[in-house]
């Protein structure tokens, strides 16, 4: 009876120790990746904010697997004017939020939203049935190359201009989100540090 009651408290306890291992990696995700380049930038605000627009630009378009040599041309046209430098490293970061995980989900999005821009109202999937293609290149018996082949039959032929045009309006937005909210927030750990330092100077310089 002890036994048992003590089986069933770990599997209450094991959904609540999950959650808190995820939420405890988000967290330090979110610090290292993203807050810390913030933080820790010595160039100007918008040189940090930059990078956060470049870096969801391209996380919300159809290209996932090469966001990130995307983003690493979009530095090299960029870095030769201050005007249009960015931070590269965040940039890089910011392209994690879309991944082979979250690329499906994302696509659809994608898709429906070209598909309303286009105004083919009669054309919009399901989720299932679009997952159910997706799944088909991956799961049919085909080889790599032949797999490569129908991917990009998808993207470029079949539904790839759909998808494209449908990325942009998420990732302007989203980018245009990232570059105001990086900024605020690069300007505010600057002014709190600035705070701070004042305080610091004013105890160990007291006025005679």
């Amino acid at each position: 009876m002890i036994a048992s009651k003590q089986a069933d408290r770990n599997r209450d306890m094991a959904p609540r120790a999950f959650r808190h291992a995820f939420q405890q990696r988000l967290r330090r995700m979110l610090r290292y990746r993203f807050a810390v380049p913030l933080m820790r930038s010595r160039h100007s605000p918008e040189h940090a904010a930059r990078g956060s627009f470049v870096g969801l630009f391209w996380a919300f378009t159809p290209s996932v697997g090469v966001q990130m040599p995307l983003v690493l041309v979009t530095w090299f046209l960029a870095r030769r004017s201050p005007r249009w430098d960015f931070n590269l490293i965040l940039a890089i970061a910011w392209t994690w939020v879309t991944n082979a995980f979250t690329a499906i989900p994302c696509y659809y999005v994608f898709y429906l939203t070209g598909q309303i821009m286009f105004g083919h109202w009669q054309r919009l999937a399901g989720f299932a049935d679009f997952r159910a293609m997706w799944d088909g290149i991956f799961t049919a018996n085909l080889s790599g190359l032949e797999q490569m082949q129908a991917l990009a039959r998808v993207l470029i032929l079949d539904w790839g201009v759909t998808m494209l045009v449908g990325s942009l309006p998420w990732a302007i937005g989203l980018g245009w989100l990232g570059y105001r909210y990086s900024l605020k927030f690069v300007h505010a750990y600057r002014h709190a540090r600035a705070e701070r330092m004042k305080k610091r100077h004013r105890r160990t310089h007291p006025l005679p």
